[in-house]
C-alpha cells in the first residue's frame, strides 16, 4: 500500500485512535520522513515515543544481560535485566527503525518483541504500539532480507515522496521561504536519490539546507552540488522581486509582478509564506489578482491554506471567506481538495 506522508500520518493516526496494536512496517526511500511522521503521530495522540535503531544494536543490547540471583539455599538462577530504553509503563509507540539493516541475528531477536511483545524476561506494556521502518533494496541501502515469518506478521505500508505533504510540513516548521519557493518551482528536486554521491536532495536534506541557508552557508553539502547550484541561482532571483512587505501592508499600488516564471514562483510563494494574518493575506491576493492569472492565484491560495493549516491558524482562513467571492471559492476549493 503506497501512501504520501500525509496519508501515512492519517493511517497511523487511525491505528492509534482505534487502539489497534497491529505491528506495522513502514517502507520507503531514505530521507522521505518515515520517522518524522511517526513522531508527529505520537505527539498528536499524546503518546510516548521510543526510537530504537536496531542496526546499531547487538542482540544483548535488546534482550539485556544475564545476572545471577541467589535463591538463598545455595542455588540460584540467572535473570535477564532488560535495557533501560524499553518502556515499563504508560502508553506510547516503540519505533524500531532501520529494522532490515540489522543482521539476521538481530532481526531474530527483534522478532520476539514484534510477534510476542516480549523478549527474554521483558514484556511490553499493554498500552504500547510496535511500529518499524526500513529502506528497500532498490534504494541501494545495505539491507538484509526480512524473514518470511516476521514479514507475515506486519502490516506493510510504503511511503513515497510528495511535494504537497512536504510543503505543509515545511511551512509548519518554518523552513526558509527560499527553500519552499524553490521546490515549488522545481518539485522534482524534492527527492532525487543519487547513490554515486554522498549528498543528494531529499526532504530531510532540504530541512538541513534550510538551516544552512538561514546561516548564510552553501546548501550543497546537504543537497549535492547540482541541486545546490540551482538553488543558489534561484535565490539570486529574489533581488528582482518587488517589496513584498509593501504588498502585504496593502501598499503595493504601482509595484509590478515580474514576468519571468521562476521569479513569479518566488513572489507568489514568498507572499504566502510571509502573510501573518487574514488582512495581509487579502492584500496579497488583491495585488496578485490585478497582475497574475488564475493559475498563480491558485498557487498562492494553495500555499496559504497549507501554511495556515500547518500552524493551526484556521481562524485566519475563516477570516478570508467573506473578503472576496473569488478568494472564498479558491480557499473552499483547496480545503475540499485536501479533505478529499
Amino acid at each position: 500500500m503506497s501512501l504520501t506522508p500525509t496519508e501515512l500520518q492519517a493511517y497511523l493516526s487511525a491505528l492509534a485512535t482505534g487502539e489497534l496494536k497491529l505491528s506495522t512496517m513502514i517502507w520507503g526511500p531514505p530521507g522521505v520522513g518515515k520517522s518524522s511522521v511517526v513522531a508527529q503521530v505520537a505527539q498528536r495522540h499524546s503518546l510516548d515515543f521510543v526510537d530504537v535503531r536496531l542496526s546499531q544494536l547487538a542482540p544483548t543490547d535488546l534482550r539485556g544481560l544475564p545476572v545471577p540471583e541467589s535463591d538463598g539455599q545455595g542455588g540460584g538462577v540467572s535473570r535477564w535485566y532488560p535495557p533501560e530504553f524499553l518502556p515499563r509503563s504508560g502508553r506510547g509507540i516503540l519505533f524500531l527503525d532501520e529494522v532490515n539493516m540489522a543482521p539476521p541475528t538481530m532481526q531474530g531477536m527483534a522478532q520476539q518483541l514484534i510477534l510476542d511483545r516480549r523478549v527474554g524476561s521483558y514484556e511490553l506494556p499493554e498500552g504500547w504500539f510496535v511500529w518499524a521502518a526500513g529502506n528497500r533494496k532498490e534504494d541501494r541501502a545495505s539491507v538484509f532480507d526480512m524473514p518470511a515469518p516476521l514479514a507475515n506478521r506486519f502490516l506493510h505500508l510504503t511511503v513515497r515522496p510528495d511535494f504537497d505533504s512536504w510543503r505543509a510540513y515545511a511551512l509548519g516548521r518554518g523552513l526558509h521561504e527560499h527553500v519552499v519557493a524553490f521546490l515549488t518551482f522545481r518539485p522534482e528536486l524534492l527527492h532525487r536519490l543519487d547513490p554515486a554521491q554522498p549528498a543528494w536532495p531529499s526532504p530531510r536534506a532540504w530541512e538541513m539546507a534550510s538551516q544552512l541557508h538561514r546561516a548564510r552557508l552553501d546548501v550543497a553539502p546537504a543537497v549535492g552540488e547540482a541541486a545546490g547550484a540551482e538553488f543558489s541561482a534561484f535565490v539570486r532571483l529574489y533581488e528582482q522581486l518587488p517589496d513584498l512587505g509593501l504588498v502585504l501592508r496593502g501598499q503595493g499600488a504601482g509595484l509590478r509582478l515580474p514576468d519571468e516564471p521562476s521569479v513569479r514562483y518566488a513572489a507568489v510563494v514568498g507572499l504566502a509564506a510571509r502573510a501573518q494574518n487574514a488582512d495581509e493575506a487579502y492584500h496579497a491576493f488583491q495585488w496578485l489578482s490585478e497582475s497574475a492569472g488564475p493559475e498563480w492565484l491558485q498557487l498562492y491560495v494553495a500555499t496559504l491554506v497549507s501554511k495556515f493549516q500547518a500552524i493551526g491558524q484556521l481562524g485566519e482562513l475563516a477570516g478570508l471567506l467573506g473578503r472576496d467571492e473569488r478568494l472564498a471559492a479558491l480557499v473552499q476549493g483547496t480545503l475540499a481538495l485536501a479533505e478529499g
